[in-house]
């Protein structure tokens, strides 16, 4: 695979791309984020060429441009002979030797944000079978987009230094809502690097110490068991942590009480408490 290294997005496509190679049937595969001149490939992956490297797709132009004009998916089954879409990039597409080519625009909360691609050199049927991998990989993208940009959006309100002096109680409850809310959303999961940099968000929420002096104790809580604590933190009880994470309600008191054993508490909201101290829980 190749891939530029100055992107600040170039793990997320990388990543993505690397899994339409090897969850799709096409053998080549290529990807990257809108910019306000357009998409910039930044990872390609299965290419024999260097024809891809370092295009850029104008918004409405090419197959992939068009996808994202229109945010929904394009598909080109001959792609020298495709009507409907411009052929400003056929040295690129054409030089890599692809025929049929499908683009799948990543959108977050109906705006554009880059493109996936799948192609092959020989005119190959795209099925629902075959682009049903291909959607659920985009899919995984904007879930991480959306979470980067409700975090985003959370820590400059709780972060500006002109407002670290008076944060709101409404303020703090929100940030403890986002933090239990991406931890069951990283619950579900099951792409492991995609759940790996959802946890190291989580620790940036989590690194947010709202309080003045924070205790320093020795205590490590398994992933479940901060799961749990963190539901409880917002105030969900045993039976509606249970949904959220998929456990069975008696697992979840298991879990709560393990929790509270570790950090020598005897209720729930203790527990809490000690754990927001010690930096476990935002």
């Amino acid at each position: 695979m190749r891939a530029a290294p100055a992107d600040p997005d170039v793990d997320l496509i990388a990543h993505a791309v690397g899994e339409l190679t090897a969850r799709t049937r096409f053998p080549v595969a290529f990807g990257g984020m809108l910019q306000a001149d357009g998409v910039h490939i930044s990872a390609v992956a299965g290419a024999r060429t260097h024809h891809l490297d370092a295009l850029v797709v104008e918004r409405g132009r090419g197959l992939g441009g068009r996808a994202v004009l229109e945010t929904r998916p394009r598909l080109a089954l001959d792609y020298r002979t495709a009507k409907g879409i411009t052929h400003d990039y056929d040295g690129m597409v054409l030089g890599e030797g692809i025929a049929t080519l499908f683009a799948v625009p990543i959108v977050v909360s109906g705006t554009p944000r880059g493109v996936l691609y799948c192609g092959s050199w020989g005119q190959a049927p795209v099925g629902e079978f075959a682009a049903r991998p291909a959607f659920a990989i985009a899919e995984d993208v904007v879930t991480e987009l959306r979470i980067r940009d409700e975090v985003a959006r959370r820590l400059t309100r709780i972060a500006a230094p002109e407002r670290q002096q008076t944060v709101s109680a409404a303020t703090r409850e929100e940030l403890r809502d986002a933090y239990a809310q991406l931890r069951q959303i990283a619950a579900s999961v099951q792409d492991d690097a995609l759940r790996q940099r959802l946890t190291l968000v989580e620790q940036r929420l989590a690194a947010l110490s709202i309080h003045d002096s924070p205790v320093e104790l020795e205590i490590t809580l398994s992933p479940r068991e901060t799961d749990v604590l963190a539901c409880a933190a917002v105030g969900s009880t045993n039976a509606q942590i249970g949904v959220a994470l998929g456990l069975k309600e008696a697992t979840v008191k298991s879990y709560l009480a393990a929790a509270m054993s570790k950090l020598d508490a005897s209720t729930r909201h203790s527990a809490v408490a000690k754990a927001r101290r010690a930096g476990i829980l935002p």
